[in-house]
């Protein structure tokens, strides 16, 4: 009997790194079994690496993403690596990187097996950064696309740098999302691959014709050689070209696909199902009818978007930025002024004992707008507190309010109404912030009151495996 189809799972997110190890069900050809899972912090906050970004950048050190890549596959069983017959890779969409092609990184024996490591490399500026201003995006070309362009979308960030740091792309000829550049240094690519749910993120591509927007782009002076190529996800985009912990060379790799489109994957058992995620932002997606077309114009004022999924169909998305960061800005502000106070506490501590005291605090009158990061579709919404009375000032009572927000906020970009009007029976949530909140589990199911199923942490990476895992499949049959 051939040995059962394996395949690595790897999803790069803003917080942290997740890989899963998954092997084909043995009586069951639709089902997996997860033999290994790992999940490492990223830590790779860094400074902007131009000064003109300002406070409003956020940037990665892709230096210490990978680190933490590497972490996570030296933490997996070695005997379940040596049978990896895909890689199927997600990531955090609309960011940027770039590098020097051929120079990306180098190859190094890593104690027990080869790793890889960045070298002619920029900061990956992440979905987060706010350098475009709302003025800014104005005076760009309107995109041929149904999917407007937000600040950190990765050609709005292109646009941004020829303008503001010209000098800073001509040392470099690649581009692509983190996770794309993970696929194009693990085969060798001389140019990347992109599916068209990354292609979307970035802005001016059309999703109907699975193309650039080139003329637009070369008619504004846009260094277009940086674009990738742009394949279909679940293809191949090449093969490994060093062994890589214990797995083989030549081992397939997929295009790199989108952390949503591949945590989608791993939950919607059903059309009815809606996917909630709440990790660092949030999305709650519903799956569109086969042969739905979005809109050819961008409404930039919409809350909802429409983003390729696979086998050219769409999942309707509300993507709000305001999610576990929202969380992670109040623990941080409340360690900050326990410092100024003399007073040294773990923000782990804080937040568990925030989550305890929300948990017992069952009902508010505070009202939280928790949009400390604007929204795609409103950037100047700014976070607010109203409501406010003596009697609601306690920890439980702030925690209850900025947990029921984050939910509500969301729930006025994606009704639960409109969910039932699209026919969704059922939530499947994963992610996180979500998986270690009980307090958030609550408010989700106060806010859509729908039969509610929770899963785990490493959706997204379990998902990128799931598409290589039956893409293997369907090969083999």
């Amino acid at each position: 009997m051939a040995a059962p189809s394996v395949t690595l799972g790897i999803d790069l997110g803003t917080t942290s790194v997740k890989a899963a190890v998954l092997e084909a069900a043995p009586h069951d050809p639709s089902g997996f079994v997860t033999l290994a899972s790992c999940v490492r912090a990223a830590r790779a906050e860094a400074a902007a690496q131009s000064a003109a970004a300002g406070s409003q950048a956020r940037e990665q050190d892709v230096s210490r993403i990978i680190q933490a890549l590497n972490e996570c596959l030296a933490a997996l069983p070695r005997q379940q690596l040596r049978k990896v017959c895909g890689i199927g890779v997600s990531g955090q969409m609309h960011g940027v990187l770039f590098w020097k092609t051929g120079q990306g990184c180098e190859w190094t024996e890593g104690g027990t097996a080869p790793v890889f490591k960045p070298r002619a490399v920029s900061h990956l500026v992440t979905w987060q950064d706010g350098r475009c201003s709302s003025g800014f995006l104005a005076s760009l070309p309107q995109p041929e696309s149904h999917l407007s362009v937000a600040t950190g979308f990765g050609c709005a960030t292109i646009f941004w740098l020829m303008k503001n740091s010209p000098g800073f792309l001509e040392s470099y000829d690649a581009a692509g999302t983190i996770h794309d550049y993970v696929v194009a240094m693990l085969c060798g690519l001389p140019k990347p691959v992109m599916s068209d749910q990354n292609a979307a993120s970035w802005g001016y591509f059309n999703t109907q014709s699975q193309s650039w927007n080139l003329e637009i782009l070369r008619a504004s002076g846009f260094p277009v050689h940086l674009l990738p190529d742009v394949g279909e996800p679940a293809s191949v985009a090449g093969r490994t070209s060093h062994v890589w912990f214990e797995i083989p060379k030549g081992t397939q790799v997929g295009v790199a696909l989108g952390d949503l489109q591949a945590s989608v994957y791993s939950c919607m058992a059903q059309r009815t199902d809606a996917v909630l995620n709440i990790s660092t932002s949030v999305q709650l997606a519903a799956s569109m009818p086969s042969g739905f077309q979005p809109a050819q114009a961008p409404d930039p004022a919409a809350p909802v978007a429409y983003f390729p999924y696979f086998d050219r169909t769409y999942l309707a998305v509300a993507a709000s930025l305001n999610g576990g960061n929202v969380l992670a800005t109040f623990v941080h502000m409340l360690v900050q002024w326990m410092a100024d106070l003399g007073l040294e506490v773990e923000e782990s501590t804080v937040y568990s004992c925030m989550i305890q005291a929300a948990a017992q605090q069952r009902d508010t009158h505070l009202t939280i707008t928790p949009t400390v990061l604007g929204e795609r579709h409103l950037p100047d919404q700014l976070a607010s507190v109203t409501r406010i009375s003596s009697s609601d000032l306690s920890l439980g009572h702030v925690t209850r309010a900025l947990c029921r927000g984050i939910v509500q906020n969301l729930h006025s970009m994606l009704p639960f109404q409109q969910l039932k009007e699209w026919g969704v029976e059922r939530v499947v949530s994963s992610g996180s912030a979500l998986s270690r909140n009980e307090v958030l589990k609550e408010e989700v199911r106060r806010a859509f009151p729908l039969p509610v199923s929770f899963g785990q942490d490493v959706d997204a990476a379990v998902g990128a495996a799931l598409v290589m895992l039956q893409r293997n499949l369907n090969q083999e049959s």
